[in-house]
């Protein structure tokens, strides 16, 4: 292994890896340091997204309470049990792309009287607006989860914007709110982040960030709560190695702004035109793909030295608010749904970004994995009235244990290392906190499809006699859930005891692994 891969090692506390050549011989450390609590692994970086998209609102989450899907007053039970069960805490609505475009008075009163519309961005399809405000809130509160609400900046206005905040969470005796009040909901509801646009540099405007930061100035000056309520305001950042526009917001924006969004989903090639397949693939997209999904790495690390430059007093959040793979659309489907089949390689991405997110928690405090149901990096797949829950849906319920813990500094030596073509990566990627609870938690993935890991651990300040947890894995890189064989890859149970005080752990290839370590 080169001196710089060495030193990155060291300067990161994470291992991964990438198809193999060679494996290194000598067994993975991990030292975790208990005394030194790091910053707040906020509970928002496991947030979900929910646009109107495909299936995801539509069939995924609401069927209508005529349908013969079992449902609670519309939603689809199964659905809404499958994500009480993970704890989820922050959803993200109604975009996206269609954040721009959507009309939120479509979306209330009387769903028979509400018009329908083109869903322009995705697929061309009918929108009839069954699925808006209330309906939003009530899956919030059906989920005990907080509420992200995405304005629309790219076709609406200052007044329009300002308006359905005030529907949202006024409490006076305006036209407005008395219209919410008329439309059944007579208190206001809490909104936990709101977005003013999204991907100004894209489907929200082509826009250039001096221009939208001028706009986000202009319909930021008219954004009111009354006092106490007021939610996090979120600007729209960047993507991908894109710095700029994180520096000319958090240097131009002059109204309240409490964080900025980024966008960066993983693809298996590179190439948006052929972007890989979602099963079928070779060990050299098993590579690609998480080497791809390493990149997230950088790209914080890029963002958060502009931010150092411009906000030292880290008042600015860094919200990566749309996330995941995305992957060729699958033969049948129709291309502008996003469906596609999730695996256990989509589950090793998602513990891999958490882990990320977790080095960089003291910036990053909320991000939104693309999407919630049916679409994308999905948690889980609905058919009818047939549901899948996907292997990202495992990893989600196994880390659910970082949600508000605090992060602890961890190095990691002899990670090993797993080699593609030119392209080496760590074989073994890791993260450690104090949950809430106050156990000690340890995440690790084996990036290597074919080669187990013998890792042992050490705890400064802390004897471990033993580890106990879940493990993820399958046979094949490939493996997945399908509704006619939903169990094929789920969590099982994890146990280890350490001796003569020392504490090894064996992770077989191509696996998650979460512990509370005792």
């Amino acid at each position: 292994m080169n001196t710089k891969l060495k030193t990155w090692l060291a300067a990161t506390a994470c291992c991964l890896s990438l198809p193999a050549v060679a494996q290194e011989e000598s067994m993975t450390r991990i030292e975790i340091d208990s005394t030194r609590p790091g910053a707040t692994i906020n509970r928002d970086i496991y947030g979900q997204f929910a646009e109107h998209l495909g299936r995801g609102i539509y069939g995924g989450i609401w069927v209508g309470e005529d349908s013969d899907i079992d449902n609670i007053r519309g939603f689809r039970t199964d659905v809404i049990e499958a994500l009480r069960d993970i704890e989820v805490p922050l959803v993200r609505w109604p975009g996206g792309c269609f954040a721009d475009e959507y009309r939120w008075r479509d979306g209330i009163g009387p769903r028979d009287e509400r018009p329908v519309r083109v869903n322009t961005h995705w697929g061309g399809v009918a929108e009839d607006n069954a699925f808006g405000t209330h309906e939003f809130f009530e899956l919030v509160e059906l989920l005990d989860t907080e509420a992200y609400v995405n304005g629309n900046l790219g076709t609406g206005n200052p007044r329009e914007m300002a308006e359905w905040l005030e529907y949202m969470t006024g409490d006076s005796e305006s036209a407005v709110v008395e219209e919410r009040r008329k439309n059944g909901r007579e208190e206001p509801w809490e909104i936990a982040y709101f977005g003013i646009g999204n991907e100004a540099w894209g489907c929200g405007g082509h826009m250039r960030p001096e221009y939208y930061s001028d706009l986000y100035n202009h319909f930021a000056t008219f954004l009111k709560t009354p006092p106490g309520s007021e939610p996090k305001f979120v600007a729209s950042g960047g993507h991908t190695d894109d710095t700029e526009w994180t520096d000319v917001l958090s240097r131009n924006i002059q109204r309240q702004m409490d964080g900025i969004s980024f966008h960066f989903y993983t693809l298996p090639t590179g190439e948006w035109d052929d972007k890989g397949e979602s099963t079928g693939f070779g060990e050299d997209q098993w590579a690609s793909t998480l080497w791809q999904t390493l990149r997230m790495d950088e790209f914080i690390r890029a963002n958060k030295k502009v931010l150092e430059k411009n906000d030292p007093e880290n008042e600015i959040g860094f919200y990566v608010d749309e996330w995941g793979t995305w992957y060729n659309p699958e033969e049948g489907r129709e291309p502008g749904f996003l469906y596609q089949q999730n695996t256990l390689r989509d589950a090793l991405v998602a513990a891999l970004n958490f882990n990320i997110f977790h080095r960089h928690a003291d910036r990053v405090r909320m991000t939104n994995i693309a999407q919630m149901v049916n679409v994308l990096q999905a948690m889980i797949l609905t058919d009818e009235e047939k549901m899948a829950l996907t292997p990202t849906y495992h990893t989600y319920g196994m880390y659910k244990v970082f949600q508000d813990a605090t992060s602890l500094p961890l190095e990691i030596a002899n990670p090993g290392s797993y080699r593609s073509g030119d392209r080496t990566i760590p074989s073994v990627s890791a993260s450690a906190a104090r949950g809430e609870d106050g156990e000690l938690y340890l995440s690790l993935v084996n990036l290597d499809p074919q080669a187990a890991q013998q890792v042992t651990v050490d705890v400064k300040g802390m004897e471990i006699t033993e580890a106990r947890g879940q493990l993820l894995t399958a046979d094949a890189m490939d493996a997945h859930n399908t509704f006619e064989n939903p169990g094929s890859v789920k969590p099982a149970d994890y146990s280890a005891s350490a001796d003569s005080g020392n504490l090894t752990l064996d992770i077989p290839a191509k696996s998650v692994l979460v512990v509370g370590l005792e």
